[in-house]
């Protein structure tokens, strides 16, 4: 088995894998976090969540906007990054007819996951989240499960962006940056993402495979 076949094997394994590991490691914490922002809202009155917000991050944006591509991931997440050479493919694909947009759902599991996407909105800030985002995942083998804190490495990877180390530092540790993260992370739980890699098409949560799967969802909401 090689090229797509294996590719698309491995993240039916890996994706199966991650939603299991975060049902059964996260719950807890999802539910508690669930719990905190129901009781917000009953106190602040019914808030509506969007799946995609004037804020959220474009990889891509399609004239027309007819069709939207939404990925709720974990920048640690192994399935994540078997998910994100598929999604790659996808926005070669689809490029003019389709708005490829990411949001973070950091699995709270995950020693480095809310780190990681610290550094990719500090990043953002400063006008570089596509190529922050990749090298997470490109790097992420290297990086990921270890239980020790990687502010210098992701540091690092700002510096091998020529970014403003200066300014990457302020927003890296910054409550605003914190509470970006973190807005995405509730909106999930409102929308029910339990794992990730999540995916919508539009408005609705699709459940994906293989990138055949992904295809067909952005297929059929283009028809």
């Amino acid at each position: 088995m090689t090229g797509p076949a294996r590719t698309s094997r491995r993240l039916r394994i890996l994706t199966t894998l991650a939603a299991v590991l975060a049902v059964l490691v996260t719950a807890a914490v999802i539910t508690a976090a669930r719990s905190n922002d129901d009781d917000s809202r009953g106190e602040a009155g019914a808030v509506p969540v969007s799946v995609v917000r004037p804020n959220s991050h474009r990889l891509s944006t399609a004239p027309d906007g007819r069709v939207t591509f939404v990925e709720f991931l974990d920048f640690e997440c192994e399935a994540c990054r078997a998910a994100y050479p598929l999604v790659e493919k996808l926005r070669q694909e689809y490029r003019d007819r389709v708005t490829f947009v990411v949001r973070y759902f950091p699995i709270p599991s995950h020693f480095n996951a809310e780190r990681a996407a610290r550094a990719v909105e500090a990043a953002a800030q400063q006008g570089r989240f596509e190529q922050m985002y990749q090298r997470m995942y490109e790097t992420q083998a290297g990086w990921g499960e270890q239980r020790v804190p990687l502010d210098d490495l992701f540091r690092d990877f700002a510096a091998d962006l020529g970014l403003d180390l200066a300014l990457f530092d302020a927003a890296y540790t910054s409550t605003v940056t914190r509470d970006r993260v973190h807005a995405d992370f509730n909106d999930g739980l409102a929308l029910g993402v339990q794992g990730t890699p999540t995916f919508f098409v539009n408005d609705n949560m699709i459940t994906a495979d293989s990138y055949q799967d992904l295809a067909d969802a952005l297929d059929s909401a283009l028809d």
